[in-house]
């Protein structure tokens, strides 16, 4: 076994490959510990995801040069709720920001929600964001799959778009980067 592939320090430590499978048996039953954060957190599962999921966002843009407000990454998730709701609207979430040396340098974020993402609501996107030449770029947060041909639709746009997949983990909220997608017929 290699050195940081392991979890805990107990005799019989186990692999990060077992760890998760143990995890995902235990949250398979009717049994399941409640996320930590469920013993300090009142307000919804679903506010405290996007919250965690936006604030990461914010922190990205803003290490790469976008004019992110230091009000948008410093808010509190009660201000957040405040401003968002339990159970957020997704429109309300969704920013575009500009970059610091290049203004007309612009990057949309969209939340899309729960389901799967199916080439429709690529083809609304397009339609929505009208002007793809203001744009030089969009990020996507997925909470489900893509189906393959919402990823050849992603074609239609003129920039680069990034697909980031939100994963709870252990309390936390974890922001995968779909790198190199590859679609398969």
């Amino acid at each position: 076994m290699e050195p940081g592939n392991t979890v805990g320090e107990r005799e019989g430590e186990m692999d990060l490959e077992e760890f998760v499978r143990e995890e995902e048996e235990v949250a398979g039953t009717e049994t399941h510990r409640p996320c930590l954060s469920s013993y300090v957190d009142e307000g919804s599962k679903e506010s405290h995801r996007y919250y965690l999921a936006r604030r990461t966002v914010m922190e990205m843009l803003k290490d790469r040069r976008f004019a992110v407000p230091i009000e948008q990454i410093q808010l509190t998730l009660q201000e957040f709720r405040a401003i968002y709701g339990q159970i957020p609207n997704l429109d309300l979430l969704n920013v575009s920001f500009s970059h610091i040396s290049n203004p007309s340098k612009k990057i949309k974020v969209i939340f899309s929600g729960p389901g799967v993402v199916k080439v429709h609501m690529i083809r609304n996107l397009a339609g929505q964001l009208g002007d793809h030449n203001s744009y030089c770029g969009m990020i996507l947060i997925i909470e489900n799959r893509i189906t393959n041909p919402a990823l050849k639709a992603l074609d239609l746009f003129s920039f680069k778009v990034e697909i980031f997949q939100v994963v709870c983990c252990c309390g936390s909220v974890l922001l995968i980067f779909f790198d190199d997608v590859h679609v398969v017929d």
